[in-house]
């Protein structure tokens, strides 16, 4: 049994700011890299940032400069920082762990509903 709790979403005016964490629990092992994707209405699920066990990270170039992702092996947690939020940052985001044998298994959460909007 395994499970990802996305929190911290909600709505932020424009230029506003938003510490997302997801935190991994149950049967995870040797979780290989952790990032957050996003979705808005009526378009495609794309990623946002993911950082691995090593700390290596990637960002989309829409967020760059802007969103922060950490994580922390040791309790399984990744969170991501968003400042400077745009309306088009307004889409459900999703925690996304890969983990397993040969990091071969992917989980994901239920995701977390941010809203920019004035």
């Amino acid at each position: 049994q395994v499970q990802l709790v996305e929190s911290g979403g909600g709505l932020v005016q424009p230029g506003g700011s938003l510490r997302l964490s997801c935190a991994a629990s149950g049967s995870f092992f040797n979780i290989a890299a952790m990032g957050w994707y996003r979705q808005a209405p009526g378009k495609q699920r794309e990623l946002v940032a993911s950082i691995t066990t090593g700390g290596s990270t990637d960002y989309t170039d829409s967020v760059k400069g802007r969103f922060a992702i950490s994580r922390d092996n040791a309790k399984n947690t990744v969170d991501l920082q968003m400042n400077s939020l745009k309306p088009e940052d307004t889409a459900v985001y999703y925690c996304n762990v890969v983990w397993g044998l040969a990091a071969r298994a992917r989980s994901w959460g239920q995701g977390t509903q941010v809203t920019v909007s004035s």
